[in-house]
């Protein structure tokens, strides 16, 4: 905490007892983020400012607990650097238990080896099964065929288990090693969020159409051209969604089922909401291409036979001049609808570093679908 009333320099071979618990925290490997405590005292909160440690020293911090606070019976916590993607990790790459305390009071000294980047390292052992559901399935609304994929969870085989469902746009881009672009490495993601007992989930990936990508994904008339979008929206919701929910062990209620992607693809994943909001209760759009449709009203439209919603937007600050300034206005009109107060949570993430590419969708995939499914306390 940068507190000035916790300051304190404390040294680690001080046995002194004080008269707060203050813990004293030193890590191999050290670098600019600041670290903070998560525990069972806050609702497990990642970057909760109250609890940020003090630097005192290279790879030293520390954290004195201020003195009206109730302790539990037992403190159970875990060190990050500001999200789950950025947690602790031993010096083999592995999760670590959860630190358990009894004292409320005098120094405890712990140590961290290393800590996780972007969600890695991951384990193999959790990754989910890539299954090819076809190379050629029917799109009759557009007369055309798609290959398109399941990731199922790494126990899929063994479990009864049910699941909640995300549909995925550009799916040559979200696991492929062999990407143009680099992908967004969502395989992995979803181990280290099945290793640590976030949530399982089935990722259904639909390969986009190559040179007719733009036209596809493009809704009605725009400043792009007509689009061919709605039909390519029907052929999820009408087509694609009922041979999913009959093929695999899905959850089909709206309340479990997402849409989403990025940039053309974030774009026709916000009007796949729109157009059926009664089957798509999760939205994830990333860097959404809105520039698209400058005049659309999101203001008037009427969601009033729909249930609750869940929108992550997420917005680079280093992708153009006005992204931040297009996902702002979306989610100011989104919240102006007279339907939305109390049916609609929209969680704007913003990286004011973060680029039009697939590195930073990639960082936001497993915030995203943390916060749309298993993140119960907004639910």
């Amino acid at each position: 905490m940068n507190s000035k009333n916790n300051t304190i320099s404390p040294d680690l071979n001080n046995e002194i007892t004080e008269p707060q618990l203050n813990i004293v925290l030193t890590t191999d490997e050290d670098d600019f983020r600041p670290v903070y405590i998560s525990g069972n005292f806050n609702h497990w909160h990642t970057q909760d400012k109250k609890f940020e440690m003090e630097k005192i020293g290279n790879g030293l911090y520390h954290y004195k607990f201020p003195a009206d606070f109730s302790y539990p019976e037992e403190l159970l916590y875990k060190y990050t650097k500001g999200d789950w993607s950025e947690v602790e990790i031993d010096k083999y790459g592995n999760r670590t238990e959860n630190h358990s305390c009894k004292q409320s009071s005098g120094i405890r000294k712990d140590h961290v080896d290393k800590w996780r980047k972007n969600w890695l390292p991951f384990k193999p052992n959790f990754l989910p099964k890539v299954h090819l559901i076809s190379e050629e399935f029917e799109i009759p609304q557009l007369n055309k065929t798609r290959r398109i994929w399941a990731l199922l969870p790494h126990d899929y085989e063994t479990s009864l288990e049910h699941y909640p469902v995300m549909y995925l746009q550009d799916a040559q881009n979200l696991f492929n090693e062999n990407a143009q672009y680099g992908n967004w490495e969502i395989d992995k993601k979803l181990a280290v969020m099945s290793e640590y007992n976030i949530g399982k989930i089935i990722i259904i990936a639909i390969e986009h159409a190559e040179e007719d990508r733009i036209k596809e994904y493009n809704v009605g008339k725009t400043i792009l051209g007509v689009g061919q979008g709605k039909k390519y929206i029907r052929f999820i919701t009408d087509t694609l969604k009922p041979f999913i929910d009959k093929k695999f062990r899905t959850k089909s209620e709206r309340e479990f089922t997402g849409i989403g992607g990025s940039s053309m693809g974030g774009l026709v994943s916000i009007f796949s909401g729109l157009m059926y909001p009664e089957v798509y209760g999760k939205l994830m759009i990333f860097s959404p291409s809105l520039w698209v449709i400058p005049k659309r009203d999101f203001a008037n439209i009427d969601f009033s036979e729909s249930g609750d919603t869940k929108i992550y937007l997420y917005a680079g600050g280093d992708e153009s001049e006005t992204m931040i300034e297009h996902v702002k206005k979306f989610r100011k009109k989104m919240i102006k609808n007279e339907f939305v107060s109390n049916k609609m949570k929209i969680n704007l993430s913003i990286n004011m570093l973060g680029k039009h590419n697939e590195t930073y969708w990639s960082d936001e995939f497993p915030k995203a679908i943390e916060w749309l499914f298993f993140n119960t306390k907004d639910n």
